[in-house]
């Protein structure tokens, strides 16, 4: 028998193992589920059948009625990674879950227990609406780890993220409080081996219910042609015998993942561990892989928006280097005062300039002794091109005497003749990390000794990223690109002759205006070509496709404009655009106004909002049938606003819709809330009318008005909820799991640091014990019981607090506390911080 460790990992055939866990069993049956050719061991006695079970027909074993809904159900599921399931069905007496797919000429059925009939599309639903309007990617993982925990029960939840080079780190945890953090820590690629990554790909959930369970093999284990059963897509896989042990050497019982895939590829798992055995039902399992296509799809979302907002920053400070440098005539001088400049595009720890044999820099960089030797071989390796390198001292040696200080290296060179270097220098990524915690702390040893533990691993990834930066990522060298663009043509700029200096100036600036374009357009090409998956349920996958990708080609005809315009666009140009596809003889569309110019904040807000309206009158109103009739017109103010007026006529029976989706809401408050202006929608039985007034600020054509522009509604002042001392403890008493993790979040957010919390009196009171928190929010009613007991102790022990509650003020808070505040339900972020403001700044209220 082979030894299991971390050299022959790599080549474990994980997918045919020849067993299965211990929680269900299966039956592999023939390409038409008609006979039964292979078995686990213990399905007799998990179904309740005699044997023997191999050549026996299906019918005979679980009813002809599940076989018949078995058969339709695969039908409908031809990908073996969307497996058919059927829910709650009972086989002799006892109820099951069954998953079934197709995969190599064989049909495996998959059966665990039951745990009772419940909806997996509702409780996604609950997942997904709570970080569906997050917009910031770091706050959206960590509330995502706090909610699956809260949610599926596990002990300990991670979020890892997959590098370049295929380590890991851990970049969000929510965990028992008794247990050490893993928050921060690196892993090397070796922990998850490239056979497991690719099952990781094809399956999006792994469950494993006992990490000491006894496998349950499979009879036979081989065919009569000596082949395996292959098991790539089955969830009762049973598990390689090495991460086993390297849960057990953890202490860890049970663990599920749920893969992140982002364009393809694996870009990190929800990875969920538990210390002891823990099985999750099938309704849990769907939801949580829904929740996280969902969570994969909100990423890419916030990182293409990233990445566009950085190609905006990037060309907006390269514009401003060309303005300047149309009136610098030393660029040599130009170069070295415009460092910073540069430095601050790209993530770096150094910059230098080596021009006409001169040096200069800032920040980090190598010896002064050692530039010139360094430029030398950047000129033989570069050949006029940007070269960029993570390992510097496997490229070039020498470097190894300063590895530490320099590991990476990104040089632009001036010309096709390399001579002159704008350079990027990264430190050893050793040297630039944060630790959240010691990871040399972290399980020295386990059960089975040191070999495969956390600490162990971090050990391993030490090794390997030693003399190395962290990577340059394609963006990087996209900006890259972008700074060599202007740098060279500024070089060729300053070498030509100053005649008609001017007019050269503003071609190149179109042609760089238009190479910048080109790449955001691509960027908003590659959203566009990655939302072919639906967010919401209710939802055909058609329609939201078909959706997302009008909205999307929208802003690219707006962000297109714009650039053309040089930064601004018409309003009647946009209405053409959009009106256009839908203008035929047997409706007819009117516009009329004077010339309206909308500068590219407002171009970009309106491109999506009259998409909608476009849109939807072309389904629903009066672009949908002949004789309808669309009048757009649009007319100055004396503020120097535009009022638009959108009026459908001609079209179908308009009724006020029951419910409000995405594109209504969007109509509604992108003017209000993006512009500060206003946005009315009125559904008359005739067709739908639409007001729409845009401020003065962003707009330019007829006239300016005199007035000043109107003040932003949203204050940035800061509140007395800064001058709160944030350490302080907060107790929070609340019955509803969701609610309360709602709450602890907008406490996290204005920065409160612990927050305790309790679903009952009982527990409340038995915290306040052993902690005394300097304020408390108590849900008054808390299911079978109030919290009034919580509040009588808390007004003995002096601590302040207030009152929730979804009810009527007064009608559940005793007499005695008439003088504490109370916060209706559902919490309000806003309202919530300013009740605790003002009841922690009113000490006499106790």
């Amino acid at each position: 028998m082979q030894t299991t460790d971390l050299t022959n990992c790599d080549r474990e055939p994980i997918h045919i193992p020849g067993s299965i866990q211990p929680h269900g069993c299966l039956l592999a049956c023939d390409a038409q589920a008609s006979s039964v050719l292979r078995h686990s061991a213990n399905a007799a006695a998990f179904l309740g059948l005699t044997d023997p079970i191999n050549g026996q027909r299906l019918e005979e074993l679980v009813g002809d009625q599940i076989t018949h809904d078995l058969r339709n159900a695969l039908s409908m599921a031809p990908e073996a990674s969307r497996p058919a399931v059927l829910t709650h069905v009972q086989i002799n007496g006892a109820y099951f879950d069954i998953c079934a797919h197709s995969f190599r000429g064989h049909v495996i059925l998959e059966f665990e227990r039951s745990m009772g009939i419940s909806e997996p599309l509702q409780l996604a639903r609950e997942l997904i609406g709570r970080i569906k309007d997050i917009k910031d990617i770091n706050s959206l993982i960590k509330a995502s780890a706090r909610l699956v925990r809260g949610v599926l029960g596990y002990d300990r939840v991670m979020i890892y993220r997959f590098d370049a080079d295929g380590s890991g780190k851990v970049i969000s945890e929510a965990k028992r409080a008794d247990l050490e953090s893993f928050l921060g820590q690196y892993f090397p690629a070796s922990d998850i081996p490239q056979q497991a990554r690719k099952l990781y790909m094809q399956n999006p959930i792994r469950i494993i219910s006992d990490a000491s369970g006894e496998r349950v093999r499979l009879v036979p284990e081989l065919d009569a042609s000596g082949e395996p059963l292959d098991l790539s897509f089955a969830h009762l896989r049973s598990v390689s015998p090495i991460h086993l042990e390297y849960l057990r050497n953890m202490g860890v019982g049970a663990s599920m993942s749920i893969s992140l895939m982002m364009n393809g590829e694996l870009w990190g798992l929800i990875a969920c561990h538990h210390y002891s055995p823990k099985t999750l039902g099938l309704s849990q399992r769907i939801a949580a892989e829904i929740f996280g296509e969902f969570l994969s799809l909100e990423l890419l979302a916030l990182r293409q928006s990233l990445r566009l907002n950085l190609s905006n920053q990037t060309r907006q400070s390269l514009d401003r280097f060309l303005h300047l440098a149309s009136h610098h005539t030393d660029v040599e001088e130009l170069f070295r005062e415009s460092l910073a400049d540069f430095k601050d595009l790209i993530e770096c720890d150094g910059i230098g300039l080596w021009m006409n044999g001169q040096w200069s820099s800032i920040g980090t960089t190598p010896p002064a002794a050692d530039i010139e030797p360094l430029m030398h071989f950047l000129s033989s390796v570069s050949e006029g091109q940007i070269w960029a390198s993570h390992t510097l001292s496997s490229a070039f040696p020498p470097a190894d005497a300063y590895h530490q200080a320099v590991s990476g290296v990104l040089a632009i060179p001036f010309s096709q003749i390399p001579r002159d270097y704008l350079v990027f220098f990264r430190k050893e990524r050793l040297q630039t990390l944060n630790w959240a915690g010691n990871p040399d702390k972290s399980y020295t040893t386990g059960p089975l000794g040191d070999r495969l533990t956390p600490r162990k691993s971090f050990a391993i990834w030490k090794e390997t990223v030693h003399r190395q930066s962290n990577a340059w990522s394609d963006i990087h060298r996209e900006i890259a690109a972008g700074i060599r663009s202007v740098t060279v043509e500024t070089v060729l700029r300053h070498n030509e002759i100053m005649q008609d200096e001017r007019q050269k100036s503003d071609v190149r600036q179109r042609i760089l205006n238009e190479e910048l374009n080109h790449r955001v357009k691509n960027i908003l090409a590659v959203i566009k070509s990655l939302v072919g998956a639906p967010a919401r349920l209710e939802q055909s996958l058609s329609d939201y496709v078909a959706t997302l990708k009008g909205r999307i080609q929208a802003l690219s005809h707006a962000h297109d404009q714009v650039i053309r315009g040089s930064g601004t666009g018409q309003l009647q140009d946009l209405l053409k655009a959009e009106l256009g596809p839908y203008h035929h003889d047997t409706t007819a569309i009117h516009m009329d106004g004077p010339m309206v110019i909308l500068d590219s904040r407002a171009y970009a807000v309106m491109a999506l909002v009259i998409h909608e309206l476009s849109t939807n009158a072309a389904k629903y109103g009066a672009l949908s049938r002949p004789g309808g009739t669309l009048r757009v017109s649009w007319t100055w103010t004396d503020q120097g606003d535009c009022t638009l007026v959108w009026q459908e006529t001609g079209g179908p029976f308009v009724e006020q819709p029951y419910r409000r989706g995405f594109g209504s809401a969007l109509i509604d408050r992108s003017i209000p809330y993006d512009l500060g202006g206003q946005s009315s929608v009125r559904f008359e039985p005739t067709g739908l009318v639409a007001e729409l007034v845009i401020p003065s600020q962003f707009l330019s054509g007829f006239r300016q008005a005199d007035s000043k522009a109107n003040n932003n509604a949203f204050s940035t002042d800061a509140s007395p909820m800064s001058v709160i001392d944030k350490t302080l403890p907060l107790l929070l008493v609340e019955d509803q799991m969701l609610i309360a993790m709602d709450v602890e979040m907008m406490l996290s957010d204005a920065g409160f640091e612990k927050i305790m919390t309790a679903g009952s009196a009982p527990s409340a009171l038995a915290q306040l014990k052993n902690t005394k928190p300097a304020f408390a929010v108590l849900d008054i009613n808390l299911g079978n019981h109030t919290s009034v007991a919580v509040a009588e102790e808390l007004r003995r022990l002096g601590i302040p607090f207030i009152f929730a509650t979804g009810y009527a003020e007064g009608s559940v808070v005793p007499e005695s506390f008439n003088d504490v505040p109370v916060v209706n339900k559902p919490y309000e972020s806003d309202r919530l911080l300013a009740a605790i403001t003002a009841r922690l700044n009113t000490p006499s209220l106790s």
